[in-house]
């Protein structure tokens, strides 16, 4: 009984931290909880377009 009461709370805590993933994605969060500013992997997470629309922003 009591395996069946941990393996609950184990798949509660893994849908709750999936949810939250999926939530901030669509919220156009990042995952790691920082800026992109300062981030070295910055061109990791976001596509060379991205990068060329915002020095077009820097420019004007």
């Amino acid at each position: 009984m009591i395996n069946w009461i941990i393996a609950i709370v184990a798949i509660l805590i893994v849908v709750a931290t999936i949810g939250n993933f999926i939530k901030k994605s669509k919220s156009g969060k990042s995952g790691c909880g920082c800026g992109c500013s300062s981030c070295s992997s910055a061109d990791k997470c976001h596509s060379d377009i991205d990068h060329v629309v915002d020095d077009l922003k820097k420019i004007k």
